[in-house]
């Protein structure tokens, strides 16, 4: 199998050389264990409780967890022990956390997941104070081989693609390697269809299946929007509480993540409703029961356009780990799609789905800047735009691909 470029790729192998446990989280079909299975080295022990026989067997004899590490021989740069899945197995992190403070330079512990929900719900021990927890998520920008900028050269990005591709597709690696547009389509109809419903059957109990399933569908079609839980509830016919409760499972499973609304403001008349995106809009898309096809983006572009940006911003911060992102919105209509605010400075982004933006679009950023001054200096158009513009003096218009 060729091995593609992942940018997290280079500070997990930083960090996982520390002698500390590593938990790396995130959404199923990420790539999590391509990628660390490529950074192990050939000796690693590999546990993959995905497996139902492996699953099994740990689950019914904790115990035996200790007694295979244990079993190992005595390495100067330690042993790696990865396990794939962790989270069906709780009692592993005991395990774990019982050998690592025994010997912290023996072990190596990698443990992968796709889910926080059980260990949440089962009060599982996450190794406090003994581990580094990490988050792969679909791809980003800087992963795709260019079609305008230059990109370093002898490094297997993955194919280019164009953005209406994944608009409509999303940014899931399988997705982004699949041969033709029918494949990618049916690929994401049973990513959305089974293994999301069979992923959340086994990581929960949820009595009322298709009460869930309407809410599902609702979500994922409002995804990127402010979250009304009392609309939803009467939209979808499940109690605000029961609602607020999923929306919890999905951030639980990495399928979404929340947009705070921005709270730095002196203004009295801004919204403080979080926004609820998908983690992809490939995901979204099948999900809300939308055509796969590269004409849905003519439906609706500059929705898609901005949920597909917040994904990349997300993911971005995520790794960077040096920042929040929030959304600007005002009772009188003032707006900023989002704002990224570091203890340095805000950053206020609006996305345009236009291929020539002008000063008239502008407007909401020259004003959140002047009563944001002086920790807010300039702003950022993402448009599609086929260079970098200059809007004013403070205000820059960026092309998609350069995010």
């Amino acid at each position: 199998m060729t091995l593609r470029f992942r940018s997290y790729a280079a500070t997990l192998t930083r960090k996982i050389a520390l002698p500390y446990v590593h938990i790396l989280f995130g959404a199923r079909q990420t790539g999590k264990s391509t990628l660390i299975q490529s950074l192990l080295p050939s000796d690693a022990t590999i546990l993959n409780l995905a497996d139902p026989a492996e699953r099994f067997r740990f689950a019914s004899n904790p115990g035996l967890f200790i007694d295979t590490c244990r079993g190992l021989d005595v390495k100067t740069e330690g042993n790696y022990v990865f396990v794939d899945e962790a989270q069906t197995v709780p009692a592993i992190f005991d395990a774990v956390q019982y050998l690592y403070d025994k010997d912290k330079e023996r072990y190596r512990f990698i443990l992968c997941g796709s889910s926080t929900r059980r260990l949440r719900e089962t009060g599982t021990n996450l190794l406090p104070g003994r581990s580094i927890r990490h988050i792969l998520h679909p791809l980003i920008e800087a992963e795709y081989a260019a079609q305008f900028e230059q990109k370093l050269p002898d490094i297997n990005y993955f194919p280019w693609r164009s953005l209406e591709s994944r608009l409509v597709f999303g940014d899931l690696p399988g997705i982004a390697l699949a041969d033709d547009e029918s494949t990618k389509s049916d690929l994401l109809k049973s990513y959305a269809t089974s293994h999301l419903e069979e992923e959340i059957r086994r990581e929960t109990i949820i009595k009322e299946w298709s009460q869930f399933l309407r809410f599902l569908k609702f979500a994922s079609a409002e995804s990127g929007g402010i979250v009304n839980l009392s609309a939803i509830s009467r939209e979808s016919g499940v109690k605000a509480v029961q609602v607020k409760n999923y929306y919890q499972l999905l951030e639980d499973m990495f399928i979404g993540f929340t947009v705070n609304a921005f709270s730095g403001s002196v203004r009295k008349s801004v919204l403080s409703s979080p926004r609820f995106f998908f983690f992809d809009n490939g995901v979204r898309n099948a999900a809300a029961g939308l055509p796969l096809t590269i004409d849905t983006v003519n439906a609706d572009p500059g929705r898609l356009f901005e949920h597909w940006v917040g994904c990349q911003l997300w993911r971005k911060l995520s790794y960077e780990g040096n920042g929040t992102l929030s959304y600007y919105r005002t009772t009188d209509g003032a707006e900023i799609d989002f704002i990224v605010e570091s203890s340095e400075q805000i950053l206020p982004i609006e996305v345009k789905w236009t291929e020539s933006p002008s000063i008239r679009d502008t407007r909401h950023l020259r004003t959140f800047i002047k009563e944001h001054s002086p920790r807010c200096k300039r702003g950022i158009i993402v448009s599609r735009c086929p260079h970098k513009l200059v809007l004013d003096e403070n205000i820059t218009a960026l092309p998609w691909w350069a995010l």
